[in-house]
């Protein structure tokens, strides 16, 4: 023993000089401290956590391995054991795949059967079988021994799917289920033009049918069975419940749909054209929910359309109610547009405010405004259709009075309010006033005077200008220069009474009643323009005016000393 050599030694683990009696085998070591690597035999995963004795005990040791033990005591050594899983373990699937039970099980955990490869056996696992509990195809069944059932991992039948699956189309196709399934999944179906040629049958399918699983038709899988199909609502639910069933076709799906798509529908325009109510203009572009809404269950297409307000809400809150329109929106619109209106001046003529000249060219909405009332709509209905209504008094009342009475000299027009005045052509044309009725006559000259020559405007506080009529000067002087210079103060009373010399007519020749002056015409004289003797002339403001003031009354003052014979 001491003759040994290297890691060999004998006496690392024996002792010797003991006597005959003497086991020559001695741990010297504290046994939970062992490494059991030593022997040959690491200790994973659960066999780590063992005591000793689970392992090392008579019972795990076979008849051959006790023959080479001395000790007659086999409780008190730790030989006598192999390698084998079946030494200490009963082999739960009664040698149906050996005895090397690390080639699908680990020593952390018996169920962990991760390292075993089904592709390596003699049935694959693809698709959804891979991802099957075990279980489900390795199923306990009795024993030979009738001990505790075994499972079975060998010798199950794998050939055809029926082994294991029943056929739910109890014979009536093919057996080979390959045909038109997969393994991913049962409803996932292989492409049908390859699996079954469903064209060769009394219903060929086409479009979205194509995608619709065979059971969808073929109940219990039954393919024997005929299925009807002549009208889409022996399949389909009448989603329309019921409202083209009095049609010629009685409602079949295929007048307005096709198999490619439920949605959109076939049922165009011109088809529109043939119902109880043809599209036109605006109408054959709205779209078909716009008028036909869900009701219930169902969308409504049986929907009121005699009058537009069954579909269209009443832009001007009633006022159109009452006759005679009554609410018909196509007395003035159409269905190729709403704006502009189609009410004619013709039309307007037969209302209460017939159109005329200036009122013609006006645009509909500077008449028809957003009432201020708040409920944002424009006015059509006008209880007072006087001038005022629209038009603001330029005015600012200095005719208050004359508005408010017509005017009836002379064979005038008889209105009132603007039209006593003016007149619908233009506003500035007035023929309709009578200049005679105020405090002022217009006479001679004053006739081809334009208004504001006389009517002059001032500028408001707000900026607007205001023409004054009431207030006008009516003294020829508050209009006209005194040309005279008051000249004639002492003779008229006033220097601003032109009238005493002068008419509207004509500002020549002038009607001077030379009685009055100091020089009184007689004779010869009277044929004597003035300008004869009135000669004066002085320089006032820089104009050159003629005085009558004093003017010569001697007879040499004019016609010299000398008498002719």
């Amino acid at each position: 023993m001491a003759g040994s050599r290297g890691d060999n030694a004998c006496i690392k683990c024996h002792s010797e000089h003991n006597g005959r009696e003497f086991v020559p085998i001695l741990w010297e070591v504290n046994v939970n401290e062992f490494d059991h690597r030593k022997a040959g035999y690491p200790l994973e995963g659960g066999h780590a956590r063992l005591e000793c004795k689970r392992c090392h005990s008579p019972e795990h040791m076979t008849p051959d391995s006790r023959k080479g033990i001395r000790v007659r005591d086999l409780r008190r050594t730790f030989l006598g054991l192999k390698r084998e899983c079946a030494t200490c373990h009963q082999d739960e699937h009664r040698g149906q795949v050996g005895v090397e039970c690390g080639k699908c099980h680990t020593f952390t955990k018996w169920k962990d059967v991760s390292r075993f490869d089904h592709s390596t056996a003699k049935f694959p696992l693809t698709g959804s079988h891979s991802k099957t509990p075990c279980a489900k195809c390795h199923k306990e069944e009795p024993s030979a021994d009738r001990a505790k059932p075994r499972v079975r991992y060998t010798g199950i039948p794998f050939v055809r799917c029926q082994d294991c699956h029943q056929d739910p189309h109890k014979g009536t196709l093919s057996a080979n289920c390959g045909s038109c399934h997969n393994d991913l999944s049962w409803k996932s179906l292989r492409n049908v033009a390859q699996s079954f040629d469903h064209s060769k049958t009394k219903y060929p399918l086409v479009g979205k049918h194509l995608e619709v699983g065979c059971a969808k038709c073929h109940h219990g899988a039954n393919f024997k069975v005929p299925v009807p199909h002549e009208l889409c609502k022996t399949c389909h639910q009448d989603v329309h419940s019921g409202q083209f069933a009095a049609l010629a076709d009685k409602g079949e799906c295929a007048s307005c749909h096709k198999v490619e798509g439920w949605k959109p529908s076939t049922f165009t325009v011109a088809a529109h054209s043939r119902s109880a109510y043809p599209l036109a203009g605006k109408h054959a572009a709205v779209a078909c929910d716009k008028c036909h809404r869900p009701a219930g269950k169902a969308t409504q297409y049986k929907v009121k359309f005699q009058a537009c307000l069954d579909c269209h809400t009443d832009v001007h809150k009633g006022q159109f109610a009452a006759a005679p329109h009554k609410n018909r929106c196509e007395d003035c619109h159409s269905a190729e547009r709403f704006v502009p209106a189609n009410f004619t001046l013709a039309q307007h003529r037969k209302t209460r405010f017939p159109l005329e000249g200036g009122h013609t060219a006006i645009s509909c909405g500077d008449c028809h405004k957003i009432l201020p009332d708040g409920r944002n709509v424009a006015a059509y209905q006008f209880p007072d259709i006087a001038c005022e209504t629209c038009h603001f008094d330029p005015h600012n009342g200095q005719f208050a009075e004359r508005m408010r009475t017509a005017s009836t000299k002379n064979g005038a027009n008889g209105k009132a309010g603007c039209e006593a005045c003016h007149i619908v052509r233009s506003w500035h044309d007035v023929p309709a006033f009578d200049h005679s009725t105020t405090r002022f006559d217009l006479t001679g000259a004053h006739r081809g005077v334009p208004c504001d020559q006389c009517h002059k405007a001032t500028v408001a506080s707000i900026g607007l200008k205001r023409v004054v009529y009431r207030e006008t000067p009516r003294e020829c002087s508050e209009c006209h220069e005194d040309v005279h210079f008051s000249q004639f103060r002492a003779l008229t009373g006033e220097s601003k009474n032109c009238a005493a010399c002068h008419e509207t007519g004509l500002w020549r020749p002038a009607r001077f009643d030379h009685d009055k002056a100091r020089f009184k015409l007689g004779g010869a004289h009277k044929d004597v323009p003035c300008a004869g003797c009135h000669k004066l002339r002085k320089e006032i403001g820089g104009r050159l005016v003629l005085f009558y003031a004093p003017t010569p009354k001697e007879c040499s003052d004019c016609h010299g000393s000398t008498i002719p014979n």
